[in-house]
This record gives C-alpha cells, sequence and structure tokens, in this order.
C-alpha cells in the first residue's frame, strides 16, 4: 500500500518519512530450476552480540542481514538451489568458522550478506520517534567485493561482476564510496559501473575454499535507503539478480550434478 502511494524518482523524495521509495525495477525473472543442484551458502552477516551498522533509526545491521537472506533463500530454492544458511540464529561470532561451515557442507559457493555504513565524517545527527540518532545521507546503494585471496579468486571475481551486473541490470544504483581515498576505505574497484571491489583481506572471503562474495545490500545509515533494505519487494528484486548471476557463473556444475544424480551420485 505504501508503494502505491509513495512517488520517487532518483534524487527526489515525494515520500512522507516511513514510507518505502519507489523506482523503476526490472527483475530479473527465471523459468525452470536454473540452479539446479548448487550448493548456495548463504551468510547472515554480523551477530546478536556484534550487530554491525547501526541504521538512521536506530536498528541494528545483523536483523536487515537476517531478513534479507530469508528472501534470498526462498528464491534461490525455487531456483533450485540447495540454500545452506550460515549463522540463522546469530550466535556464530567468528568471521573465518563461516567459512569452514559452509566447507563442511560442501557448498559450491559462498555469499556473505551485509548492509552498510559511512565514514564517521559524514555522520549527522536528527531525531526519530524522540530519540536522537546519527544518519548520513550522502551515500546509497549496493556493493559486492571479492577477494584475490580466496581459493578461486578468479571464480570469485567472476561471481562478484556477475552479481554487480545483475543488480545494475535490475536497476539498481551502486555506492562508490568505498573507492573513496581515505582511511577504512580506498578500496579499488572492479567495475565502477555495477560497483564492484577488491577487499582482499577480508577474512569472511579469503579464508573460504570455494568461490565467495560479501554483498552489501545498501546503506542503512541513509534514511532513505534504510527503508529501501526492509522492503520485501526490493529483497526479492536483490534475490532474483543472485539467480541470474549464479546461473551465469556455475551452468556447468549445475549440469554436472545434475548427471551425478542419475547415476545416484551426489
Amino acid at each position: 500500500m505504501l508503494l502505491a502511494l509513495c512517488l520517487f524518482t532518483w534524487g527526489t523524495h515525494q515520500c512522507s518519512a516511513e514510507e518505502a521509495p519507489v523506482r523503476g525495477w526490472t527483475k530479473a525473472e527465471f523459468t525452470g530450476k536454473p540452479l539446479d543442484g548448487l550448493r548456495v551458502a548463504l551468510d547472515v552477516g554480523h551477530s546478536r552480540l556484534t550487530l554491525g551498522a547501526i541504521s538512521a533509526r536506530g536498528r541494528g545491521e545483523f536483523f536487515f542481514n537476517r531478513d534479507s537472506v530469508g528472501v534470498f533463500a526462498e528464491v534461490l530454492e525455487r531456483a533450485g538451489a540447495r540454500v545452506i544458511l550460515i549463522n540463522g540464529d546469530g550466535t556464530v561470532t567468528g568471521l573465518a568458522e563461516r567459512a569452514i561451515l559452509a566447507g563442511k557442507e560442501k557448498a559450491d559457493c559462498f555469499i556473505s550478506v551485509h548492509h552498510d555504513s559511512v565514514n564517521d565524517k559524514y555522520l549527522r545527527t536528527w531525531t526519530h520517534e524522540g530519540v536522537s540518532r546519527d544518519y548520513a545521507d550522502n551515500f546509497r546503494g549496493y556493493s559486492v567485493f571479492a577477494s584475490s585471496k580466496n581459493a578461486k579468486a578468479g571464480r570469485s571475481r567472476d561471481l562478484a561482476l556477475a552479481v554487480g551486473a545483475a543488480l545494475f541490470d535490475s536497476g539498481l544504483k551502486p555506492t562508490l564510496h568505498h573507492n573513496e581515498p581515505i582511511q577504512g576505505e580506498n578500496r579499488p574497484l572492479l567495475d565502477e559501473r555495477s560497483g564492484v571491489y577488491e577487499f582482499a583481506d577480508l577474512v569472511v572471503l579469503k579464508t573460504a575454499t570455494m568461490p565467495a562474495i560479501l554483498l552489501e545490500c545498501g546503506v542503512i545509515i541513509h534514511r532513505e535507503d534504510e527503508l529501501l533494505a526492509r522492503d520485501p519487494a526490493y529483497q526479492d528484486l536483490v534475490g532474483h539478480a543472485l539467480v541470474k548471476a549464479l546461473s551465469t557463473v556455475f551452468p556447468r556444475e549445475q549440469k554436472k550434478k545434475g548427471l551425478l544424480r542419475l547415476f545416484g551420485r551426489d
């Protein structure tokens, strides 16, 4: 209902403060089971003890990650993937442990799901529901990271680029602030158009034995992007983009697994 009542164009906001914005999206629809047999580890970033970034309205990043992974898992399973949920209950605090768990389940790939913030120098304050909160409306959008230290670095890069392209083709815009030459950022861009970065020392990526990427779904310290990140329609759109990217990068593995099942092997 809120979506139907809200008019939004890039850079122009005509919604009330609690309405999710509407954009011109193109969902990457699929038919059949394009991911049949593919084992995809979806990692819920952070934990209940270490919530990660705090949104403009005071919500911990972990809860955004958990909700988005729930939608992604449903979409990927409809596409035929076997989803391996990592940290679904929020009790996994170790970073390397996540990749280890994915390896034990023989995951074909690993996607760590996160939501973004910005450098402290951009923070401002506003009052939301009587509470003073930090916010920053300077940057918004998704970003994708791969590590050159991953055991399957080439395939990780391919997956990151495919995910970035699928998100961009869906009508979404990347944030490029991680390329800013300041402390804590300065990440090399692998593709500026689709917001894909190299981040060699991300622990969850460099310790993984399978192709691995980290996806920042949105900048939740941005007041409008926070609302967008919580919109199930947005989460569904991103989930479909993941299906498109995965089916592009892993077609042979899916066919191979299908043949193995014909002979009673898995």
